[in-house]
């Protein structure tokens, strides 16, 4: 691991908590994915991704839980959707993902640092 990351670099990387609000099946994806719409609040509003974390969670888990996000990479389009964020994750060798998480129930938005 190479430590050539700069602090004022990592200060550029807009992670947010925000709460799931809907849940889809993205049944064009190459590998099993749900659409997420993520609530981050009144000032950043409703963003939209896709992630592969099916094999941990039901589309039932993941309804108004909060996560955490990068919410400043550019747009990018998968099939006919566009994800504006990047859900963050631990991912296993097997690539099964369990999400970041804050531990109590926050204002959605915050931004973690």
């Amino acid at each position: 691991m190479e430590n050539n990351l700069s602090w004022q670099e990592f200060e550029k990387v807009e992670m947010r908590v925000g709460t799931v609000a809907e849940v889809n099946d993205f049944p064009e994806a190459r590998k099993p994915a749900f659409q997420l719409t993520i609530d981050f609040g009144a000032t950043i509003g409703i963003l939209k991704t896709s992630a592969q974390i099916t094999k941990r969670y039901t589309k039932e888990d993941l309804l108004n839980r909060q996560i955490v996000a990068v919410i400043n990479f550019p747009k990018k389009q998968i099939g006919k959707f566009m994800s504006e964020c990047l859900v963050l994750g631990a991912v296993g060798d097997d690539g099964d993902v369990v999400l970041l998480a804050p531990d109590f129930k926050i204002e959605n938005g915050l931004r973690i640092g």
